[in-house]
Parts: structure tokens; C-alpha cells; sequence
């Protein structure tokens, strides 16, 4: 007489540390086993199999090859015991965008090779505004743009920019460079001493935390003061 099977450990009874959503939080999707990544997308098991058993099963069918589980059906899915339509789609639709996503040429970032490409990148921002803003652009090692982003809005006769919340973007992103700017509603090109000491506070804060303060524009309509290019970083 055969005893029978019993049902296996659920994967909340797991330890934390190996419960593949809690690796994947804690460590990162590069610990996890293919098995594991298939398991968070079927979400769970069924009365009999954990996710990662029935992602296992899954796998098997292809040798554990994710090129041909790329070619699978959902109906082909669906022959795998446990595998309902809504997990095989599931599967399909996470496939799928890995392929678009392989497929998609990255856009190039714009580079970085003085003050005029940074006025260009800022101008349609802030050009016509009539209060002050500040911005900051964000340069990887190679001087492209990892992102341009918006600091503070203020009056017409000034704005705040704290230091710590542009170098927590800037840390946040990685970036090795930065590019401090605001603009002067009035027309006024000239940079006044609170933008000078506010400058100098930024940079020598960067030094600290090896990013570097590469230049602060200040915009006045269709023209531009740079610190770099007048010598004053």
C-alpha cells in the first residue's frame, strides 16, 4: 500500500532570507535562480507544489532553456499540471518584454562639452519664466546626461536650493557630474553674491562626495552667464 505523498513546505513557513520576493528585495534578482523568477510570476503554488516546484516543472519541459520557453503557447503552458491561463499568461507577457526590451536600442544621452550644450539642454525650462527657478543636470563619468531635474520654484526676486536635496538626487542617480542652474526674470545677467557663495557651497560640498560641480548657468531670456566659462569655479 502506497503512503501517500505529503504536501510540501509552503513557501511562507520559508526562512525570510529564502523566499524568493524577500531575495530579490533584500539582494537583488541576480541571486535568484531562474526557477525562483518564474515562481514571483505565478505568484503561487498550488494545494500540492510551492511556486518554485511548479516553476521547476515548468522549466523542465524545456530543459531549462529560456529561449524555448520563449516559444511556448499558453496553451503549451497550460499542459504543465498547475499552470492555469492566467499564470501561462503571465510567463508569456514577462518574456515578451525582456524580447521588446533586448530588442530597443538605448537612446544615446546628449553629451556635455561646455556651457552652450547646457543652456540648450535647460533653455525651453526657463527661458520665458517670470519667476526664478533652479535646476540641476546630472552628468555620468562621460559628460552625457543622466537626467536634467527641477530643484526649487520660487518669487520674482529669488528661489532656495539646498544642497542636500541636489546631492541626494545626484547621489541617488550615480552621477559624477552636475550642472547647477536658475534663471534671472529680470534680464539681469549678472551674478549676484548669494549666487557666488551658493556656488562655491555646492562645489566644495562635491569635493566631499567626488561629484563634481562642472559649471552654474544663469539664465536671462535668450542669453546665459556661465561661471565656468568666466573663470569663476
Amino acid at each position: 500500500m502506497n503512503e501517500p505523498a505529503l504536501n510540501p513546505l509552503k513557501i511562507k513557513s520559508w526562512s525570510p532570507e529564502d523566499r524568493p520576493r524577500e531575495k530579490l528585495l533584500n539582494k537583488g534578482t541576480p541571486v535568484l535562480s531562474d526557477a525562483e523568477l518564474v515562481a514571483i510570476l505565478l505568484g503561487t503554488g498550488t494545494s500540492t507544489v510551492s511556486a518554485v516546484e511548479l516553476a521547476k516543472r515548468v522549466l523542465q519541459t524545456v530543459d531549462n532553456n529560456l529561449h524555448e520557453l520563449g516559444r511556448l503557447s499558453v496553451k503549451d503552458l497550460m499542459k504543465v499540471k498547475g499552470i492555469g491561463e492566467a499564470k501561462a499568461i503571465s510567463i508569456i507577457a514577462a518574456l515578451e518584454l525582456g524580447r521588446r526590451r533586448r530588442d530597443t536600442e538605448a537612446e544615446e544621452k546628449p553629451r556635455v562639452s561646455g556651457s552652450g550644450d547646457c543652456f540648450n539642454i535647460l533653455r525651453a525650462h526657463m527661458q520665458d519664466l517670470q519667476h526664478e527657478e533652479f535646476w540641476i543636470i546630472l552628468l555620468n563619468r562621460a559628460n552625457r546626461v543622466i537626467k536634467k531635474h527641477q530643484i526649487s520654484q520660487g518669487g520674482v526676486a529669488g528661489t532656495v536650493a539646498d544642497p542636500k536635496i541636489i546631492f541626494k538626487i545626484a547621489i541617488s542617480e550615480l552621477a559624477s557630474g552636475i550642472i547647477l542652474a536658475h534663471n534671472h526674470p529680470s534680464g539681469n545677467l549678472t551674478a549676484s553674491q548669494a549666487d557666488i557663495d551658493l556656488t562655491k557651497k555646492i562645489r566644495e560640498a562635491g569635493k566631499l562626495l567626488e561629484i563634481q560641480v562642472l559649471d552654474h548657468l544663469i539664465v536671462a531670456g535668450q542669453k546665459y552667464f556661465s561661471f565656468a566659462d568666466e573663470g569663476m569655479l
